[in-house]
């Protein structure tokens, strides 16, 4: 990866004029000097997830779209439970469609030990169709106000790398220290008091004189349905527009739409090398058939795409140049622009997007890459099949 002045010179103009084409509603707030670690697979995130639990001494804030009643989901109650009985305040969030295989007994026993919960969007008929179909899918534990984990991780087994096999799911999360946690707490508080319309940003606590968390400068990226634009996917359009040399994209559910498909393959010709990480096997097999059918524009345009074939992927991450990078819950798909509620954060420094450039080369030079002459081949059932699926693209 190059990196001199001239590039950064050429970059910013770039990103300045997007800005001012997209007009957003609201330009988000940039934290600095926080601290950012990157967790590369499930096991060493859920130990250092519940190492922090065990450490918080005032107040525990936990937002997730999926619970599993499995070891890792019975482990944090347990985590949870122990807290409560150490004083510490414990509210959880829960989306009641993403839990609904998780037993109502699972939940009643949190509630019991004293824990507050706050199922999301119980179905109701007199809301009508549209409202059921919002889904909160952020994930989310903010520690004492002091430390915060984000990222694609669910709380599952299948997510921290207690299953073997190919239906292991690879994913990555993250920790932040720093201003950037009064941002999330007001998200949380706002979703927790059902006010999810405006997007308030918490004023930073006092720090002592000259003292520095770390060097990561932190924006947060809140999305929903409520929203007249989507924050998430102009925050990515902005991104992709702004790079010089080089977009890396990892997403598990990969619905577009044609303002990021464009976005892409101007990219692609003025000179950025952009590749593509996506799951050769899915939870959601429509959604797969789904992004599949955009493979021949992209392909065309210059793009190169690959599938990670070994796991399940579950990440969400795009690096623009090797140094920011845009990470959290949110998919490049129609649901998380306009339908969830979403957390992605946008982490500026060469540290942090180093390592996710690494990791991203290593995961890429284990997959299939997609070649136009083999996609082109495919039958005209598979053919067929797609066009009826991209009739529902909407709703997947």
């Amino acid at each position: 990866m190059r990196n001199n002045h001239f590039q950064h010179k050429k970059r910013f103009p770039r990103f300045i004029r997007l800005l001012g084409r997209l007009r957003p509603l609201e330009l988000p707030v940039t934290h600095r000097h926080n601290n950012v670690e990157l967790f590369q697979g499930g096991r060493q995130f859920f130990e250092a997830l519940f190492d922090a639990i065990r450490c918080a001494e005032h107040t525990l804030l936990l937002e997730y779209y999926l619970i599993h009643d499995d070891h890792i989901g019975n482990g944090l109650a347990r985590e949870l439970a122990a807290a409560v009985g150490r004083g510490v305040s414990v509210r959880l969030i829960y989306d009641y469609i993403g839990c609904l295989d998780t037993p109502a007994s699972f939940f009643k026993n949190l509630s019991k030990q004293g824990i507050e919960l706050l199922p999301f969007n119980i179905p109701s008929i007199k809301r009508g169709f549209y409202w059921f179909d919002k889904r909160d899918h952020r994930k989310m534990t903010i520690v004492d106000g002091q430390m915060a984990f984000l990222g694609g991780f669910n709380i599952g087994e299948e997510y921290a790398g207690c299953v073997v096999g190919r239906q292991s799911f690879r994913d990555l999360g993250f920790s932040i220290r720093g201003d950037a946690i009064n941002e999330l707490e007001a998200i949380f508080q706002d979703t927790w008091s059902g006010d999810e319309t405006a997007r308030r940003v918490a004023q930073p606590r006092p720090r002592p004189p000259g003292s520095k968390v770390g060097e990561a400068a932190v924006n947060i990226i809140s999305g929903g349905p409520r929203q007249r634009r989507s924050y998430i996917r102009e925050a990515f359009q902005v991104n992709i527009a702004s790079a010089a040399e080089e977009i890396l994209i990892a997403t598990p559910y990969f619905v577009p739409g044609p303002r990021i498909i464009r976005s892409l393959l101007r990219a692609v010709r003025r000179g950025v090398r952009v590749w593509l990480l996506l799951p050769a096997r899915s939870d959601v097999p429509l959604v797969l058939l789904l992004g599949r059918s955009s493979y021949a524009t992209l392909l065309k345009g210059g793009v190169e795409i690959y599938e990670l074939e070994r796991e399940i992927l579950h990440a969400k991450v795009m690096l623009i140049d090797g140094e920011r990078t845009v990470i959290g819950s949110a998919n490049l798909d129609q649901r998380s622009f306009h339908r969830n509620y979403e957390i992605n954060c946008i982490v500026d420094t060469m540290d942090f997007g180093g390592q996710i450039r690494s990791l991203l080369l290593e995961e890429i030079a284990g997959s299939r890459q997609v070649k136009l002459d083999i996609h082109e081949q495919r039958g005209l059932l598979i053919r067929f099949m797609e066009r009826v699926v991209r009739l529902f693209s909407w709703f997947l």
